[in-house]
């Protein structure tokens, strides 16, 4: 679905933080799929995050000298992109993500839902401001 302007990026929780944080060749990776995200399209860089069933979780991976890095985001609820987590992966061994990140991506994905719910309520009121953490 193409959209005419940039969907506005929430960022949830420390996400934003977390990526700042990060190397700038890893900030500027992880912002551009970001931004294709915006655009209404999937970077290829973006995968299915792993244990959320197809749910539009997407998880961002980049590898840099210093460690790998990612991001995740979902895409799901019409009109934003909510960032839910920024983290470098610790271990060198295995690809899974460790349960403690996963609990805490679940845990932002529930406040995602709502953020987009009372935002949606806002929507269809054409009262109240926006109070979600937005660029």
């Amino acid at each position: 679905m193409a959209f005419s302007s940039l969907l506005p990026l929430v960022w949830i929780g420390g996400a934003r933080a977390d990526l700042s944080s990060f190397p700038d060749e890893v900030k500027d990776a992880i912002g551009y799929a970001l931004y294709v995200a915006q655009l209404g399209a999937k970077h290829a860089a973006a995968k299915p995050l792993q244990g959320f069933g197809g749910a539009g979780v997407l998880e961002i991976v980049e590898d840099h000298s210093s460690g790998t890095y990612r991001a995740v985001y979902v895409a799901r609820f019409a009109g934003r992109i909510y960032v839910l987590h920024a983290f470098q992966k610790k271990s060198r061994s295995g690809i899974k993500t460790p349960k403690s990140e996963m609990n805490l991506v679940r845990a932002r994905l529930k406040l995602a839902a709502e953020i987009h719910a009372e935002w949606l309520k806002q929507q269809r009121g054409g009262k109240g401001s926006d109070q979600g953490n937005s660029d």
